[in-house]
């Protein structure tokens, strides 16, 4: 049966083992195929350029400008669109064929994903291999808006069930676009996930779509699918406005793009043709006068349009989006003495903000815990050494593994839990001692003796600390409770105190969920809802602005977690947030890692701990920003070098990987402080690090993007001033010492317009203006040739203008990278549309 013809959904060709897919796949031919849609065209124009169409313009001038699409909505007719009537159709199952598969094993074949037979062990397709790849693809008899698909499952969990997987789907299986990056449980829950079908109110139909597997939760285990139904829309009329919108935009893309080819090879008679005849803007007016400005060498009039794309915030989305770039300091203080703190893991640091002033309390040294305890002035930079043993003051024992806090309102921070070594239990009392010191007076409190017997925590270790300073009230969360039997993995609650009434109040805990026991104090916000897993070696933070608790990672018995949870204290609400961000290019789950906050711009900076990478442990040394506004995850630094060699070298330049660090950080200069933690060593076990580093975040905002427009602007003059300059001394007899009045213009220029914009912590601005300073000042430097050498047989003027052209068409393409994608020109080239097979 051939696949042009079928009617039943689900059903193969009767040769299910032919792997030749020109047989397999839709006649286009058909006829009734796209009769639904009044015969239009089945183009294979690239999705990806839906994923960024030009809608609107930024409102910059009276006048704004459109593209005259019939896919936008005007006054009036907004209900109309396509992308509204998607949005308020209800989806439906969407019947579908088997179109292609990579492979199979036995009788597990892709057919049997068509049926929902959860009990039944043979009814899913299994790949015949585990590699990336496979993949199995479906198609619809017609084009459709794919909306949601879900995945069914067995009856318990599987080691072949999909642990990350990916989405393609498109009009064209050689030619289709991702739609989904994610991962499924391993649990007899069906799972059911959105896939992207639309940008910027441009809905995009798909006829097939491909599912190609990543990974199993069992290591080199074959892929299987158990059940796939796809929830969507197929409604003819809905279809045909879809369809109509986009071709339009096919239409005026490609109108675009042969204005913009036209454009770049200097045909403007074409391009005014054609820009009459199809009344399309290539781009904003604003840009268009800019490179018409730009293209007449009228450089000052470009700076003041640049500067109007400046005061109109137009340089501000790329500033938002823009990547961080991590610059790694070491620094060296010590006190009067010429001490500083010694190597150590498992110790704790805190920040006082407004006195700018770093606290760090204990830690193991490889061999045995300390209980010295140290201050650092930011502002002085030098260590001052509080006390040598803080039991001398009334302080607490020495230890590691535990947590200290800082309060701002009380000036105060407390200590809290203490890891216990299993030889050392039967001969150490386990009981949770809680501490206080007051900064302003250098004096130590001992709180309580046993918070486990005052209604709080038991003795943990490896836990996390948070203080709401208006509330007057500490959070802790998690750690594991030291037992006498070191098998055993119980662990702690989230727990509150109260520091004015000194009190504590046990708000969650899992475990005596899990065990079916209740407190008074949980069991009616602890029963609904999402669990909040007990775990150790995790993160929280607190955003005392929305006055939410945030959860993420850590590790539970020999799980290793990548899960987040918010919190809200106020209305005791527990949400979670995302599963597993490792599926959502987030970082591996690990444990131990260390994690700041930045409130204002709400983000959360994360430097990789002990991580889980295929199956084995590793001490990764990576840093990644999450924001919580747009949910994603950003790796800005990561250095996985093993050589110790290598970290020889580099031991002033960035720090080493390493876990059971410490690293807080200063929201005033956006800086991080680290220091010390454990390298991993597994040839020296007890090496610990003293190493201390500053961490600053560096991205371009809009002043800083303005001034490298400006510079870019310069260099090019001071570029054609200099060859003009070289021209003239080239062809006009001077003496030895003689300098042409146009080398001094282009010296003076250099170094009264291009010097002060130089950014000399960038090593290609720095080594550009030095060439141009070597060009202009040393007397046996002539014009290159290299120039002109694609215009042989031209006369120098038409070859001097041809290169004006390129280049200035060039810096104008350079500056467009700080410009929005709906203002500009698309960013694709109408030759690559030229294949040759």
């Amino acid at each position: 049966m051939s696949k042009d013809i079928v009617k039943d959904p689900c059903t193969l060709p009767r040769n299910s083992n032919q792997r030749n897919r020109s047989s397999n796949r839709p006649h286009r031919a058909n006829k009734d195929r796209f009769s639904v849609f009044q015969q239009q065209p089945h183009h294979t124009y690239d999705l990806s350029m839906a994923m960024n169409p030009p809608i609107h313009s930024l409102a910059m001038h009276a006048t704004a400008f459109s593209y005259h699409d019939a896919s936008k909505p005007t006054m009036g007719n907004e209900a109309n669109t396509a992308s509204s009537l998607v949005a308020n159709t209800m989806a439906t199952p969407l019947p579908y064929f088997i179109y292609d598969y990579s492979s199979q094993s036995g009788s597990y074949h892709p057919q049997n994903i068509c049926e929902n037979n959860p009990a039944e062990q043979s009814s899913r397709w299994s790949s015949g291999a585990h590699d990336q790849s496979q993949f199995i693809t479906i198609a619809f008899e017609n084009p459709v808006v794919a909306k949601s698909i879900l995945f069914g499952k067995f009856h318990r969990g599987h080691v072949c069930n999909l642990k990350e997987f990916k989405i393609f789907g498109g009009l064209d299986p050689d030619n289709m676009t991702e739609l989904l990056h994610h991962g499924l449980r391993n649990d007899t829950q069906p799972e059911t996930f959105s896939l992207k079908y639309s940008h910027k109110n441009l809905v995009f139909p798909i006829q097939y779509i491909k599912i190609v597997p990543l990974a199993t939760f069992g290591p080199n285990f074959n892929y299987s699918i158990w059940y796939i139904e796809v929830h969507g829309i197929a409604d003819t009329y809905i279809m045909r406005r879809v369809f109509s919108e986009y071709e339009n935009f096919q239409q005026n893309e490609t109108t675009r793009l042969c204005l913009k080819y036209f454009r770049q090879r200097n045909m403007m008679d074409v391009f005014h043709v054609l820009k009459n005849r199809t009344g399309i803007q290539l781009e904003h007016p604003l840009l268009t006068e800019l490179h018409d400005t730009l293209i007449h060498g009228d450089f000052d009039t470009s700076e003041k349009l640049l500067h109007q794309a400046y005061e109109h915030d137009i340089f501000l989305p790329y500033a938002n989006e823009a990547q961080y770039t991590a610059i790694w300091k070491k620094i060296s203080p010590v006190n009067e003495d010429g001490d500083a703190p010694c190597a150590r893991g498992g110790h704790q640091m805190c920040i006082d903000i407004d006195d700018r002033k770093i606290y760090l309390l204990g830690g193991w040294n490889g061999k045995r815990d300390l209980a010295d305890f140290w201050c650092y002035n930011i502002s002085e930079q030098r260590w001052r050494l509080l006390s040598s043993d803080t039991r001398e003051k009334g302080g607490p024992t020495p230890r590691s593994c535990h947590k200290i806090c800082f309060d701002p309102v009380s000036r105060s921070i407390f200590v809290l839990g203490r890891y216990v070594e299993s030889l050392a239990i039967s001969d150490t009392a386990l009981e949770s001692d809680f501490y206080r010191y007051y900064v302003d007076f250098d004096q130590w409190t001992k709180i309580s003796h046993n918070t486990a017997q005052e209604g709080g925590p038991e003795l943990i270790f490896d836990h996390q600390m948070c203080v709401d300073s208006k509330e007057e009230t500490l959070y802790i969360f998690g750690g594991r409770i030291v037992c006498p039997d070191p098998n055993v993995h119980s662990y702690s609650g989230l727990y509150a105190y109260h520091i004015g009434t000194n009190t504590w109040k046990l708000i969650r805990n899992e475990e005596a969920l899990s065990s079916g026991m209740s407190s008074p104090a949980s069991s009616a916000s602890s029963t609904a809802g999402p669990i909040l897993k007990s775990r150790v070696g995790h993160s929280m933070l607190f955003d005392h602005i929305s006055r939410d608790l945030y959860i993420f990672a850590g590790q539970r018995v020999k799980d290793y977690l990548a899960d987040l949870y918010r919190y809200s204290v106020d209305t005791d609400t527990l949400y979670e947030v995302t599963q597993d961000y490792s599926k959502d290019t987030g970082p591996d789950a690990g444990f131990t890692q260390r994690a700041t906050m930045d409130v204002d711009q709400r983000e959360f900076h994360v430097l990789s701990g002990y991580m889980r990478n295929q199956g084995c442990d590793v001490v990764k040394n990576a840093f990644w920003i999450y924001n919580l506004d747009n949910n994603r995850w950003k790796k800005i630094y990561q250095n996985e070098n093993k050589d110790p060699e290598y970290w020889q070298r580099m031991d002033q330049v960035e720090p080493r990987p390493r876990f059971a660090h410490q690293m807080v950080y200063d929201p005033k200069t956006r800086t991080q402080y680290l220091f010390g933690g454990n390298p991993g060593d597994h040839s020296e076990t007890s090496k610990r690090l003293d190493d201390f580093w500053e961490l600053s975040l560096v991205k371009p905002d809009p002043k800083s993007i303005l001034r490298r427009c400006r510079y870019l602007l310069r260099m090019q003059k001071l570029r054609e001033m200099s060859r003009s300059a070289r021209l003239q001394q080239s062809t006009t007899a001077y003496g030895d010492d003689d300098v042409s009045q146009a080398t001094l213009n282009a010296l003076q220029y250099l170094r009264t317009h291009v010097a002060p914009l130089v950014n000399h912590e960038r090593e290609d601005e720095t080594l550009e203006f030095r060439q141009m300073c070597a060009q202009l000042c040393l007397p046996d430097i002539v014009m290159q040739d290299s120039d002109y050498t694609d215009y042989v047989g031209t006369s120098l003027a038409t070859a001097h203008k041809d290169v004006l052209y390129g280049e200035r068409t060039r810096l104008f393409e350079n500056l467009l990278e700080y410009i929005p994608e709906d203002m500009k020109e698309p960013t694709g080239q109408l030759v690559n549309a030229v294949k040759l097979v």
